[in-house]
């Protein structure tokens, strides 16, 4: 099976990009405990104060959709839907090598 990478971007309401930084870093924890996560990244761009990116990659799509089932990952999206105004998935990929963090 063929590795999978996300990259996306979450719009948020004014003022609630710390909570939702905040929300995906508990996500990012979350993370460290599946295996078949290898990559979970969240950051910032100083140009756009209401948007979050997250970069992950997974070692199968199957387990990126696997994760969303998850009851930790249910309880964060519950605690973020009410902040978020938009959602993009900017590209979905085929990881293929590199420098690991």
């Amino acid at each position: 099976m063929s590795k999978y990478g996300l990259f996306g971007k979450f719009t948020v309401k004014d003022g609630e990009r710390d909570t939702m930084v905040r929300i995906l870093m508990e996500a990012a924890q979350s993370m460290n405990d599946l295996e078949d996560c290898e990559v979970y990244l969240v950051s910032t761009a100083d140009l756009e104060p209401n948007s979050v990116y997250v970069y992950e990659e997974w070692k199968s799509e199957d387990a990126h959709q696997a994760s969303l089932g998850l009851e930790s990952t249910q309880t964060l999206i519950k605690q973020a839907k009410p902040i978020i105004t938009g959602v993009e998935r900017i590209s979905t990929f085929q990881p293929i090598g590199g420098k690991p963090s």
